[in-house]
């Protein structure tokens, strides 16, 4: 796929194979083309953009899959020799681009089917990035206030979840950050405190989210734990086994995730 400021177009590569071999593609394809054009491997080569001899290697690879040889290398006479496609080669590429019509046509019909694309842009841009942290939260800021050097920012997460973090003034003109801009919030699994019956609790964490247990995954020093918070957000945390046995962790309980707003990483993409 190729991404633009607005929508998402289709494209793809379209390939000859013979058994797990990649017999044909386009570039061999514009290849054979300049060869058929020029009449010289020498300056069809040139015109790729490779080396000659790779080139030949091409070449030979080609003759060698196909049932007839598609290039026909001519030597001595007048002229010196030169290079030329055969009849079945002249045929290949005929074939290869009456296939090449119809694939696209199949492409812009998908194209037509789906519509608006720009939240599958934006959901693939979230999807493709990479990073260590376990949550990762798309939102969009709905509010930011300034202090001499740091900043608040408030993201909107799924189904209007707020979430605060502390980042630097210089972070948020680096980043473009302005309300209604979408922003990623991404937390260490590590970072966030698990606890239960916090209702009279007074706690400093400007993020405390009350939820479900999703799974309990234990180990003999670690305890990994999923809590569905709402609208389809899940924050994972990784506790020690001695804590998760002494609250009583359990699927299906209700739990309270917390972290400081000073451990969230705001990012764009």
């Amino acid at each position: 796929m190729k991404c633009s400021m607005n929508n998402i177009g289709l494209t793809g590569n379209l390939w000859f194979n013979q058994a797990e071999n990649k017999f044909l593609g386009g570039d061999r394809i514009r290849l054979l083309e300049k060869i058929d054009e020029l009449g010289s491997i020498t300056k069809a080569a040139k015109e790729v953009g490779i080396s000659y001899k790779t080139a030949w290697d091409v070449i030979n690879m080609i003759n060698n899959l196909a049932e007839k040889p598609l290039v026909d290398r001519l030597t001595g006479g007048k002229g010196g020799g030169g290079t030329s496609l055969t009849a079945e080669g002249k045929k290949v590429i005929k074939q290869y681009k009456t296939i090449q019509e119809e694939h696209q046509k199949f492409l812009s019909n998908l194209e037509d089917r789906l519509g608006d694309t720009e939240g599958l842009y934006q959901f693939l841009r979230r999807v493709s990035m990479k990073v260590s942290a376990r949550n990762t939260f798309a939102g969009s800021v709905t509010a930011i206030t300034q202090g001499a050097v740091n900043a608040e920012v408030t993201l909107s997460l799924k189904g209007g979840i707020p979430l605060t973090a502390v980042v630097t003034n210089g972070a948020i003109n680096n980043l473009g950050l302005k309300v209604g801009a979408e922003a990623y919030a991404i937390v260490k699994a590590s970072s966030i405190i698990i606890g239960t019956d916090l209702d009279k609790a007074k706690i400093s964490a400007r993020n405390i989210f009350s939820g479900t247990i999703a799974t309990i995954i234990e180990g003999p020093v670690n305890t990994e734990v999923d809590l569905e918070i709402g609208g389809g957000n899940v924050i994972s945390a990784v506790i020690t086994h001695g804590s998760s046995t002494t609250l009583g962790l359990k699927v299906g309980g209700t739990a309270c995730a917390l972290f400081k707003a000073s451990s969230v990483i705001i990012g764009v993409s």
